[in-house]
Protein backbone atom coordinates (compact mmCIF):
# COMPACT_ATOMS: atom_id res chain seq x y z
CA UNK A 1 0.00 0.00 0.00
CA UNK A 2 1.42 3.80 -1.06
CA UNK A 3 2.15 5.33 1.76
CA UNK A 4 1.74 8.93 -0.11
CA UNK A 5 -1.05 9.69 -2.47
CA UNK A 6 -0.61 11.29 -6.32
CA UNK A 7 -2.11 14.69 -4.80
CA UNK A 8 0.46 14.63 -2.25
CA UNK A 9 3.39 14.44 -5.14
CA UNK A 10 1.97 16.68 -7.38
CA UNK A 11 2.01 19.57 -4.22
CA UNK A 12 5.65 18.39 -3.28
CA UNK A 13 6.70 18.83 -6.75
CA UNK A 14 4.58 22.08 -7.13
CA UNK A 15 6.59 23.13 -3.89
CA UNK A 16 9.91 22.24 -5.59
CA UNK A 17 9.48 23.78 -8.68
CA UNK A 18 9.07 26.99 -6.84
CA UNK A 19 12.07 26.72 -4.41
CA UNK A 20 14.24 25.69 -7.98
CA UNK A 21 13.06 29.33 -8.35
CA UNK A 22 14.09 30.71 -5.49
CA UNK A 23 10.76 31.51 -5.02
CA UNK A 24 9.68 29.57 -2.46
CA UNK A 25 8.52 31.57 0.84
CA UNK A 26 8.00 30.01 4.63
CA UNK A 27 5.36 31.41 7.23
CA UNK A 28 3.40 34.58 8.12
CA UNK A 29 7.12 36.45 7.50
CA UNK A 30 7.69 35.11 4.36
CA UNK A 31 11.00 34.30 4.45
CA UNK A 32 12.77 32.40 2.09
CA UNK A 33 13.00 28.42 1.60
CA UNK A 34 16.55 27.47 1.70
CA UNK A 35 16.84 23.77 2.19
CA UNK A 36 15.52 21.12 0.15
CA UNK A 37 14.14 19.38 3.46
CA UNK A 38 11.89 22.23 4.36
CA UNK A 39 10.94 22.60 0.92
CA UNK A 40 9.42 19.01 1.15
CA UNK A 41 7.87 19.26 4.52
CA UNK A 42 5.97 22.61 3.34
CA UNK A 43 5.01 20.53 0.17
CA UNK A 44 3.52 17.85 2.39
CA UNK A 45 1.84 20.14 5.08
CA UNK A 46 0.11 21.84 2.15
CA UNK A 47 -1.34 18.40 0.84
CA UNK A 48 -2.27 17.48 4.15
CA UNK A 49 -4.70 20.76 4.57
CA UNK A 50 -5.95 19.57 1.09
CA UNK A 51 -6.91 16.54 2.53
CA UNK A 52 -4.52 14.36 0.28
CA UNK A 53 -3.02 10.75 1.81
CA UNK A 54 0.03 11.74 3.69
CA UNK A 55 1.09 9.92 7.05
CA UNK A 56 0.31 12.14 9.88
CA UNK A 57 3.64 14.72 10.59
CA UNK A 58 5.69 14.48 13.86
CA UNK A 59 4.60 15.85 16.89
CA UNK A 60 6.37 18.33 19.22
CA UNK A 61 8.92 21.05 17.48
CA UNK A 62 12.15 19.63 16.50
CA UNK A 63 14.32 21.21 19.28
CA UNK A 64 11.56 19.44 21.08
CA UNK A 65 12.79 16.00 19.37
CA UNK A 66 16.20 16.55 19.97
CA UNK A 67 16.10 17.01 23.52
CA UNK A 68 13.78 13.84 23.75
CA UNK A 69 16.44 11.52 22.27
CA UNK A 70 19.24 13.07 24.93
CA UNK A 71 23.23 12.71 24.86
CA UNK A 72 24.89 9.67 25.32
CA UNK A 73 27.30 9.38 28.40
CA UNK A 74 31.29 9.46 27.63
CA UNK A 75 33.45 6.75 27.75
CA UNK A 76 35.64 7.19 30.38
CA UNK A 77 39.25 5.43 29.39
CA UNK A 78 40.94 3.90 32.15
CA UNK A 79 43.98 5.27 32.83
Amino acid sequence: MAKYGRRAHTEVGRVMRKYKRGAQHSGKARHRVKSRKQAIAIGLSQARRKGAKVPPAPRGSASARKASRGRKPRRRSAA
